[in-house]
C-alpha cells in the first residue's frame, strides 16, 4: 500500500507535467503566429513590424518545443517506472 504522500507526488508532478505542456502548445502557437504573420497581414506597417519581430517569433517556438520535448521525456521516464 503506497504511501499518502506518494500519490500527492504522483498528483503534483503530473499537474507540473500538464502545465509544462500547456506552456509548450501556448509558447508554440505564439511565435508562428508571429511568424506567420507578415504573410497575412494587410497593412505594411503592420506587416513591417511583425517582419521586425520574427527574432522574438523564433525565440518563442523554439522554447515552446523545447518544453514539448521535455514533456515528451517526463511522459516516457514516468512510463517506464510503473510495472
Amino acid at each position: 500500500m503506497p504511501a499518502p504522500l506518494d500519490t500527492s507526488r504522483k498528483a503534483n508532478a503530473t499537474k507540473a507535467d500538464k502545465e509544462l505542456l500547456f506552456k509548450g502548445v501556448t509558447l508554440a502557437l505564439i511565435g508562428l503566429v508571429i511568424l506567420l504573420a507578415p504573410y497575412v497581414a494587410r497593412s505594411s506597417s503592420v506587416r513591417d513590424l511583425m517582419t521586425q519581430v520574427a527574432l522574438v517569433g523564433w525565440f518563442a517556438l523554439v522554447l515552446g518545443i523545447a518544453f514539448g520535448v521535455q514533456y515528451g521525456l517526463r511522459r516516457a521516464k514516468a512510463g517506464r517506472r510503473q510495472p
